[in-house]
């Protein structure tokens, strides 16, 4: 789900079929047409918002997953929603340590690269130059170099 040209391409890139421009309401019903009104099997939410939060779960099919990243902020969710939705939310501090390793390991190696992310490069004394352009959607992600 993206409305910014720039990471509706990189999704393209790493293998998305579909791209849904639509939020909230909308959204869910454009999920709900592709999946012939059952629902996609995992989401992944990365936003936060009370909004996202409940389209990732209206989007889920009857017993498939939300994982959350990061920390939701003003999130409510009522636990009779939640239990009529029939999905698995599951969130919380990622292992990152555990994973570092391998993960080190094949971008060393150059089986992956992570940097395709990255569409800006700053000095480390312009992080906050480096936020906003996030923020405001002006990159994807930003490098910040000393």
């Amino acid at each position: 789900m993206s409305r910014h040209e720039a990471r509706q391409k990189l999704a393209r890139d790493f293998g998305a079929t579909h791209i849904v421009t639509e939020r909230g309401e909308k959204g869910v019903a454009h999920i709900k047409d592709l999946t012939e009104g059952i629902g996609v099997d995992a989401v992944l939410e990365c936003v936060g918002t009370q909004e996202s939060i409940m389209q990732a779960i209206q989007s889920t099919r009857k017993g498939g997953y939300v994982g959350y990243v990061g920390v939701p902020h003003g999130v409510s969710l009522g636990g009779e929603k939640l239990f009529f939705a029939h999905v698995h939310l599951h969130g919380g501090p990622a292992p990152v340590r555990r994973f570092l390793p391998k993960l080190i390991d094949l971008v060393w190696n150059r089986k992956i690269n992570p940097g395709k992310v990255f569409d800006l490069t700053l000095p480390l004394d312009q992080v906050a130059e480096a936020y906003r352009a996030m923020d405001e959607r002006r990159a994807i992600k930003v490098l910040l170099q000393p």
